[in-house]
């Protein structure tokens, strides 16, 4: 039973018209790969806007306001985050590029071809629906869990992708995070990662598991020049606060101060 997460596969991590590149800004393996995408102009131009009103919103607080602010932070941490995985989430109109989306779609086909099964986690379940939407129109099978799927059906559904012909298994993230053996995949896709390093984990580990007998391969996808890129490089420095800014633990314990929120959004 090999359980080791493997060296990315050149031939599935593909260079988008020079758009894409592979990191690992992590000291262990286990946290898989990070694929960097490079953003359109607009795109870049629609994270600056909402990073410079979060700025603005913390840099009139005083302290003890932003202590009291903690629900408002993290609408617009969420509405950050957004925006880098696919804008129209937050803009109903956008009609621009999706450059996750077109590497998610672009990585997932070329694993399929090779035969491969596919977990793909995201945290936002309007995301999933946007990839399931994607995923239909490129004739590829998929299942989908979220919070409100019924228990018996998850059950039902896990066996079903473990044993049957179905390519890509879509979970929300907090979902899918406990009571599920999906050793039916060798791949793992964070289309948007949890920066709880633990929660993040404990999703893969529906593939890591007994009876697993294929190396299984982790990839991150990761806006480059965003919050997101930031963030990544902030765990491996300070791990606790990148978990608490996007895991949201944090904010409702106000354990992390005006400053360093500052320092984050300022330094990318």
């Amino acid at each position: 039973c090999t359980t080791a997460t493997a060296t990315p596969d050149p031939s599935l991590v593909h260079d988008l018209q020079g758009n894409t590149e592979s990191f690992n800004p992590l000291s262990e393996a286990r946290d898989g790969t990070c694929i960097l995408m490079r953003i359109s102009q607009v795109l870049n131009l629609l994270c600056h806007q909402q990073e410079l009103q979060l700025q603005c919103f913390c840099m009139k607080q005083s302290d003890e306001e932003f202590r009291t602010s903690k629900i408002e932070i993290l609408a617009e941490l969420t509405r950050l985050r957004q925006v880098c995985c696919d804008p129209s989430l937050l803009y109903a109109d956008y009609r621009g590029q999706a450059a996750k989306m077109d590497l998610c779609m672009e990585l997932v086909e070329s694993a399929v071809q090779a035969g491969h099964k596919i977990l793909l986690f995201s945290q936002f379940t309007s995301m999933l629906d946007h990839i399931t939407q994607e995923l239909t129109k490129r004739e590829i099978s998929w299942y989908l869990l979220t919070g409100h799927t019924a228990k018996k059906e998850r059950v039902q559904m896990a066996e079903a992708f473990n044993q049957d012909d179905t390519s890509v298994f879509c979970i929300s993230l907090k979902a899918g995070g406990t009571g599920l053996n999906l050793t039916g995949a060798d791949i793992v896709i964070h289309f948007d990662p949890w920066w709880n390093a633990a929660a993040e984990t404990q999703a893969e580990d529906r593939a890591h598991r007994i009876g697993q007998k294929e190396v299984v391969t982790v990839y991150k996808l990761i806006a480059k020049n965003s919050l997101e890129e930031k963030i990544v490089q902030l765990q491996a420095r300070k791990k606790e606060l990148a978990s608490q800014v996007l895991g949201g633990d944090g904010i409702q314990e106000a354990s992390f101060s005006r400053e360093e929120l500052l320092e984050l959004l300022e330094n990318h």
